[in-house]
């Protein structure tokens, strides 16, 4: 599939559904797409670490709007993430596949503990993200003013942003009360 499919998707649904996302935390042992994509919008400071709780947990508590993960999922990242994220924060992580269902739950259950919106998202190459929101909701928060501005796009528009967050029957009732939307 094409690559910048994702680096799109994992970067722009956060920014676009954080109110104004200023300070922005990239956690990835590769994250050259990411931020570049996160580069195109000019207003930010953009922080890019290895995946390492090493190196988060050296970071100042409440310092991000948004955090995008590609490091493996635990509670001690999330409690970290949960740190370093404003009390507006969102957090973008990848994760096991949606069939994956203990595993989910098990991740869905601690995020829960820090954040009220958890939601999963189509990333358009056949896999999935989680958003997790302390205080924006990915669809009806949606500025639309940033997203409809930004130039270039292979992929991502304010049309596929809501669409993303479609999840077929199955999928809703197999994680009814673990997703919080």
């Amino acid at each position: 599939m094409r690559d910048f499919i994702y680096s799109e998707m994992m970067v722009h649904v956060p920014m676009c559904t954080s109110k104004e996302a200023k300070d922005v935390l990239i956690i990835s042992d590769n994250a050259e797409k990411l931020a570049t994509e996160a580069g195109r919008y000019k207003e930010i400071n953009l922080t890019v670490i290895g995946c390492s709780l090493n190196e988060i947990s050296s970071l100042s508590d409440d310092s991000y709007d948004v955090v995008i993960s590609e490091m493996g999922n635990d509670a001690a990242l999330f409690s970290h993430v949960n740190r370093v994220l404003k009390r507006d924060g969102l957090f973008v992580t990848k994760h096991p596949s949606l069939d994956c269902v203990e595993e989910n739950k098990s991740l869905m259950s601690i995020l829960g503990k820090y954040f009220k919106i958890i939601m999963p998202y189509n990333i358009g190459d056949g896999t999935t993200a989680l958003m997790a929101s302390k205080e924006y909701h990915p669809t009806a928060d949606i500025n639309l003013q940033r997203a409809d501005m930004l130039d270039s796009l292979s992929y991502y528009n304010s049309d596929v942003h809501p669409a993303a967050f479609a999840m077929g029957n199955y999928i809703r009732k197999e994680y009814l009360g673990i997703i919080k939307n």
